[in-house]
């Protein structure tokens, strides 16, 4: 199925033209990324880029709470604040990815389904949540892991990241899903719920690392251990080896500590750059019922320069 079709695909499984904004010329769309500690996203950067593209008067602002000073503002007055500012909509990441759910009055089936929302459509005084997230990272393995072994895998997170890559793994025929998770309980949780959706043998909340990760053909990241503000392994280098594939959905920085370790070892890897693109793309449709250029976000994502010159 070539892009284009792809994308197709997409719109039909999660129609935006009942919950979308559709673009009307002239008009100025804002929109944002709610989140914390978020000033190297290369996703205002995809966005505007786009929106230069197509003629649109398009702004994308960061939310960062990690600059909001104390007291914070709560999650419910941030939402209520963008309404009042004229939002159209904005994306979330860590980690307000489950805890924004309660706030919104209307959920896509893919964020149901996911229990994760990392896009908000504002219309019409109403909040729609939507899930790109497991269509981004589906995309990403699709294009750069063919080919890979894909009997076992060991899966490390489980929150709103971590349900959303989870249902993309097993949407892509990986066998068996190991889950590990710094609660147990929640990785208890997303097991039960791949397995109602997929079957009972296709995932496994476990909790010996070195035993997932020894019976497992592949790693994937999906914690925000690695991330500029969060440095480190999510799990010991000891615990990966040669034989493995090895995946993160950490993007700042491309290069994390698990990719670096990994490639060194001859390992095949994948970056998240391919996630952070595919979710940016159909977040830019649902924002303005207009399919944007693949290839151009991604340019855009690669020509990004968190440190420009004075």
């Amino acid at each position: 199925m070539m892009g284009g079709e792809r994308l197709e695909a997409a719109r039909a499984s999660e129609p935006f033209s009942t919950t979308g904004r559709v673009y009307e010329h002239g008009c100025a769309i804002l929109v944002g990324l709610l989140g914390r500690g978020i000033q190297l996203s290369r996703t205002p950067a995809m966005h505007e880029a786009e929106a230069r593209a197509r003629g649109i008067s398009y702004i994308y602002r960061l939310l960062d709470t990690e600059l909001m000073g104390e007291p914070q503002p709560s999650l419910a007055d941030l939402l209520t604040f963008a309404e009042h500012l004229g939002f159209s909509g904005f994306n979330v990441t860590f980690p307000y990815k489950q805890e924004i759910l309660p706030l919104l009055d209307e959920l896509s089936p893919a964020a149901r389904e996911v229990n994760s929302v990392n896009t908000v459509v504002l219309r019409n005084g109403r909040r729609f949540g939507h899930n790109t997230d497991v269509w981004g990272f589906r995309e990403s393995f699709r294009r750069g892991m063919d080919g890979v072994e894909r009997d076992q895998v060991l899966l490390l997170g489980a929150g709103g990241a971590g349900a959303a890559v989870g249902h993309a793994l097993l949407d892509c025929e990986i066998g068996r899903l190991l889950i590990v998770d710094a609660e147990p309980q929640r990785a208890d949780q997303l097991a039960a719920r791949l397995k109602a959706r997929f079957g009972a043998q296709r995932a496994e909340s476990v909790q010996d690392v070195a035993a997932a990760a020894g019976a497992a053909a592949g790693i994937v990241n999906a914690t925000p251990v690695g991330m500029a503000k969060l440095p480190g392994m999510p799990l010991r280098p000891k615990h990966v080896a040669p034989r493995h594939w090895v995946a993160d959905i950490v993007y700042f920085p491309l290069e994390t500590a698990l990719l670096r370790h990994a490639r060194g070892l001859g390992c095949r890897t994948l970056s998240g750059e391919g996630m952070a693109v595919f979710q940016a793309v159909r977040a830019f449709e649902l924002f303005t019922g207009i399919q944007p250029d693949v290839e151009r976000m991604k340019a855009a994502f690669a020509g990004f320069d968190p440190m420009p010159a004075a």
